[in-house]
């Protein structure tokens, strides 16, 4: 069923509520999400984007109940990712002539997937086609964010840029606009979506929001392909883009860690006391690895300032989940962040030392040499962590 975005702009997606996994299975979606196609009937009439690709059948024929399929002019293709294009291959089954407006990079992904040399035309940055009415659509490159491929495409008039995964979340909703459903998920999805996908092209996003600035172009809606649409205020995601590509952090420690015989986990649950002894603001989070979502811990790794990590050791290094969450981070590219470590051991200790290793090569300062305890932490040894979590609070 197709709903009225504003004028002659309608969202032709789908809903999937029961999404729960993203990216295979590097992605948690608690909450769903929403894969948001768009159609413009003016002169012309263009698609801009499809759905999935377990949905296209569905997505096609919904679609043709709208419209005849051939009265379709262009179609964009923002984005070559197959929860963006999924639906393409069915489409074009039914319209084969129909040209699809992209980037270069974009051509090479979508030929890649789907092996059909349909009608391309590669556009630019500042490229524009004229559909009609007055209105144009204007096409503003966004390499690496967070494809190689990726675009946005830019309504004269209606004054809406369809941004394609920036700005975007993955929340499930049958509401279309952004003042329409509870404000503390859209902004915990919002910040999750940028902390686990895009953090790593911070740099870049930073001289894209400028070049967008830079156009003068008056933005009175942001339509995303994930999650609701930007009405209220657009810019303010536009906004806390621009804080959080910023080096983010909030005045936070998270402590992560796992545990064999809960030496450790008690370990970081002194630590944490003595870091709230020692800075009484200073918000405290503790995970523990193997009962958390990993891309929620990343969420609040990238409010912080200082991430603990902990591990005791085994086969003289350390559990085999810390060192994969490690690697995670460093794939994210965080910047700007502090790190220390700890963990017990029982006979040669090297836990410490590894991790301290891997965060240092995963980007963090590294700002203690971390503390270690052999064999179950006894009174001592909790007085030992409370003062070790009270000399982090103050680094």
């Amino acid at each position: 069923m197709k709903k009225q975005v504003i004028n002659n702009v309608y969202w032709v997606g789908k809903v999937d509520w029961e999404l729960r996994k993203f990216h295979g299975n590097e992605y948690s979606t608690h909450k769903g999400s929403t894969y948001n196609s768009y159609l413009i009937r003016e002169g012309k009439t263009v698609l801009i984007d499809t759905v999935w690709d377990p949905f296209a059948e569905e997505f096609v024929e919904n679609l043709a109940s709208e419209i005849d399929l051939n009265k379709i002019d262009y179609i964009v293709a923002n984005h070559g990712e197959i929860d963006h294009s999924g639906g393409l291959l069915a489409l074009m089954k039914r319209i084969p002539d129909k040209p699809i407006y992209c980037t270069a990079n974009a051509v090479k992904s979508l030929k890649g997937q789907f092996h059909q040399d349909w009608d391309f035309r590669v556009v630019k940055t500042g490229d524009k086609i004229d559909i009609g009415n007055g209105k144009e659509l204007i096409f503003v490159e966004m390499p690496m964010l967070h494809w190689p491929d990726s675009m946005a495409t830019y309504l004269t008039k209606d004054n809406v840029l369809f941004s394609n995964d920036a700005f975007g979340q993955h929340l499930a909703t049958e509401k279309l606009f952004n003042d329409q459903v509870d404000q503390c998920d859209l902004f915990q999805e919002s910040i999750k979506y940028y902390a686990n996908i895009l953090t790593p092209f911070s740099a870049i996003l930073r001289k894209k929001l400028d070049e967008i600035i830079s156009l003068n172009l008056p933005i009175d809606m942001i339509a995303t392909s994930h999650g609701v649409i930007w009405r209220d205020n657009p810019m303010q995601i536009v906004e806390k883009y621009s804080q959080w590509a910023d080096d983010y952090q909030e005045n936070q420690i998270t402590i992560v860690y796992d545990t064999m015989w809960n030496g450790t986990k008690l370990l970081a649950e002194k630590i944490s006391e003595g870091i709230s002894i020692g800075d009484p603001d200073v918000v405290v989070k503790v995970y523990n690895l193997a009962k958390s979502d990993e891309n929620d811990v990343v969420t609040d790794i990238f409010k912080s300032k200082t991430v603990v990590m902990g591990s005791p050791t085994i086969s003289n290094s350390i559990l085999h989940s810390v060192a994969g969450f490690i690697h995670y981070m460093k794939g994210l590219k965080f910047k700007g962040k502090k790190s220390a470590a700890f963990g017990c051991y029982g006979w040669s200790g090297e836990s410490v030392k590894v991790i301290n290793e891997m965060m240092g090569n995963a980007g963090f300062e590294v700002i203690t040499e971390g503390y270690r305890n052999q064999w179950n932490p006894d009174a001592d040894a909790q007085k030992a962590a409370i003062e070790f979590g009270k000399t982090i609070a103050k680094a």
